[in-house]
């Protein structure tokens, strides 16, 4: 993941919520909670590391947190399976391998996924959170978008694509990430649904590193991106796509929400699921910063629970 910062490259978001500041004491971290509205205008940080932890959802924090056990998304898988195989993005015996090595196979209906259509909507939850990863990080590294073509990642690539843990981490392809890096257009947007797409990967934060979705310069932050073009394409609502950002977060970084669910019950009295998906996406606590202070202010008043192993590993 890349450690350089670029300012002032987020598209605001629409009347969008700026909730919270966050300020450091000597011995402590003071939270101030602002419920306001004003135009967020984000702006990518320093990738500074927070440990990778993973438990168990909902058991991590003395108080009582309810998180959903699993979660379907508004878009079905279509044909992407077959597309990414026939791109060269997947290659499937190579895929499918590393499921068997890791010594929790795919289920025969996901092995099919990647030879054949289907329109099945698409449900993520615990056990197939990282086949869900790993397939959708394939389609946003292969897809052809202007977000990777002109933003971020080319901004920052100083000439060599695979630089970044989301392009050389990579190896599941039959060909190089770099070769493979926005080659194919297998999910083209409209203006309006490009417009869409970029509000919400702009503002959607991944607390393994400091940057948004549009500087997907991790296999999370790839895969979201590639999701977020799915769901571009289908006519989902700026809305809708936050919705499914906090959701699928959930899956992916579970210990991160679980926590970050706690420190909303603990300051705000606010059940997970009432949590707006812009502020529970949002640089102020799921950027690896803002998540790193959301962790100390629980620490700081006894509620950060013991980590129960797993890793949000940025590699496949």
């Amino acid at each position: 993941m890349n450690d350089e910062n670029l300012e002032n490259t987020a598209v605001p978001l629409q009347g969008g919520w700026r909730h919270f500041l966050l300020l450091a004491g000597t011995f402590g971290l003071t939270l101030v909670l602002i419920l306001a509205w004003r135009p967020a205008k984000t702006q990518l940080l320093s990738n500074e590391g927070v440990g990778p932890v993973q438990p168990a959802p909902a058991a991590s924090a003395p108080l009582e947190i309810n998180l959903p056990q699993q979660h379907q998304l508004p878009v079905s898988w279509g044909d992407l399976g077959p597309q990414l195989v026939a791109a060269g993005a997947i290659d499937a015996a190579r895929f499918i391998q590393l499921y068997v090595d890791g010594g929790r196979p795919l289920t025969a209906a996901q092995q099919e996924l990647l030879y054949t259509a289907s329109d099945e909507p698409i449900v993520i939850d615990y056990h197939n959170a990282r086949f869900v990863l790993n397939f959708f990080w394939a389609l946003g590294l292969v897809n052809q978008n202007p977000i990777l073509t002109e933003g971020p990642m080319m901004q920052q690539s100083e000439g060599d694509i695979g630089r970044f843990a989301s392009t050389g981490g990579w190896t599941l392809g039959h060909h190089p990430a770099p070769d493979l890096y926005a080659s194919v257009p297998l999910i083209s947007l409209t203006p309006e649904q490009q417009s869409r797409l970029e509000e919400v990967a702009y503002n959607v934060y991944r607390p393994c590193c400091n940057n948004h979705t549009a500087f997907a310069d991790c296999n999370h932050g790839m895969a979201m991106l590639g999701l977020l073009e799915l769901l571009a394409s289908q006519n989902t609502t700026v809305e809708e796509m936050f919705a499914a950002a906090k959701a699928v977060n959930g899956f992916w970084f579970p210990q991160q929400v679980v926590e970050t669910a706690a420190f909303f019950k603990a300051t705000m009295n606010l059940d997970y699921a009432d949590v707006e998906p812009r502020m529970a996406t949002g640089p102020e606590v799921f950027s690896g910063s803002g998540y790193g202070q959301v962790r100390q202010w629980l620490a700081a008043n006894n509620l950060l629970g013991q980590p129960q192993g797993g890793s949000s590993s940025c590699g496949t």
